[in-house]
């Protein structure tokens, strides 16, 4: 079994989890064995060229809940958080990018008798 390093990220309901190996470069998703969404390696690679290490890690994904660009986000956090692991030096450069931090905005729940979270129904005078 290889050796890897690993790091979990969440975004509105997407969680997804990342697993780091020493390789040529591959993205892929775990269980279908098949590349991510485009907006989702536009993510990974945005972290793996700030640091440099463009084609020295394979990285497996476990992709689950939440949108394209949910995902997109929690693969980023995930993958920084796991890169971090491996050099403390790789955490102050992911910091200064904000790619350590957790956006943690999430839906409002719906409130009895509104449309929406906030939205009312519309007034009628008569």
């Amino acid at each position: 079994m290889k050796e890897y390093f690993f790091g979990t990220g969440r975004r509105k309901t997407s969680i997804v989890q990342a697993r780091i190996f020493a390789g040529e470069g591959k993205i892929f998703d775990k269980y279908t064995e098949k590349t991510p969404n485009i907006n989702v390696i536009n993510e990974i690679n945005r972290v793996t060229e700030l640091l440099g290490l463009k084609d020295k890690y394979d990285i497996s994904l476990i992709l689950k809940g939440g949108g394209v660009f949910s995902q997109a986000d929690a693969a980023r956090l995930a993958l920084s958080r796991a890169f971090s692991k491996i050099d403390p030096q790789y955490e102050t450069t992911l910091k200064k990018e904000g790619f350590l931090t957790r956006d943690s905005r999430e839906k409002e729940r719906k409130k009895p008798g509104l449309r929406r979270a906030r939205r009312a129904p519309q007034w009628a005078k008569r």
